[in-house]
């Protein structure tokens, strides 16, 4: 009666966990197609697109390396963009560098160069490190963090570098924190629906706050699921104690 009683319940939960298992192993079916490239005001995409920039405007922490033709004391290599947007250079000062494409920047370094007594500078501008696009991914990630990424990549870019989505993950409250000269500014996806297509996939913006929702069910089927071994153990503890009773 008792080692019924235990089959039975050791059968169910194998059952359950088996259960379980197979519905966080399914994935969304892609949609053939163009995917979507529409944002949704009413989960606040406005200004959301996938377009990818064709220029690049320089941020402050940016690194670049600025060389002068035959003018060894006026290159420099690996130098940062500081936090007010200005690269200093020997002999001619500080230069603002943010918000100008590197041909921009150019010129102006051309024309201070050129102020200084310098007959046709020959200047060219590189960008060594896009350190100005960060990324933090936390919630129901496998590994939450601040990652560098760039120029470009998408959210799925920023799942992705998080170590995908944790079993736990709500798919469909993935949430976008993004600076806007108002303030925060929230915006709402649906990965299964990006996974599909049939959602945007966004193009991120340096700092922006990729937040993925947690299931609590899925919390309680993974924490189960661990504490089986223990329930086990229990379980035959319980059920050899009945039987000792009985006899």
């Amino acid at each position: 009666m008792s080692f019924t009683k235990s089959a039975s319940l050791k059968t169910g939960i194998g059952a359950v966990a088996v259960m379980a298992l197979s519905a966080c192993a399914s994935t969304p079916e892609p949609v053939i197609g163009m995917a979507s490239s529409t944002a949704r005001a009413d989960l606040g995409q406005q200004g959301y697109t996938q377009m990818r920039s064709t220029t690049y405007l320089l941020r402050a922490s940016d690194q670049i390396s600025i060389n002068v033709f035959r003018e060894p004391d006026f290159s420099m290599e690996n130098v940062r963009i500081g936090v007010e947007g200005n690269v200093s250079m020997p002999l001619l000062g500080s230069i603002p560098a943010a918000g100008m494409t590197a041909a921009q920047f150019e010129r102006a370094v051309a024309q201070r160069l050129t102020s200084a007594g310098l007959r046709s500078p020959m200047v060219s501008v590189n960008i060594n490190e896009y350190a100005s696009h960060l990324v933090t991914v936390e919630g129901a990630v496998g590994d939450p963090g601040v990652y560098a990424f760039q120029p470009g990549s998408r959210l799925s870019a920023a799942v992705a570098m998080g170590g995908g989505l944790a079993r736990t993950a709500r798919t469909e409250q993935v949430a976008v924190f993004r600076e806007s000269p108002n303030g925060i500014m929230i915006a709402k996806f649906d990965y299964g629906q990006v996974q599909q297509g049939t959602m945007l996939d966004p193009i991120l913006e340096p700092n922006d706050r990729v937040v993925v929702g947690t299931d609590g069910m899925s919390v309680f089927w993974q924490d189960f699921l661990t504490a089986l071994p223990a329930f086990g153990v229990f379980a035959t503890i319980g059920a050899n104690a009945l039987d000792s009773n009985n006899n």
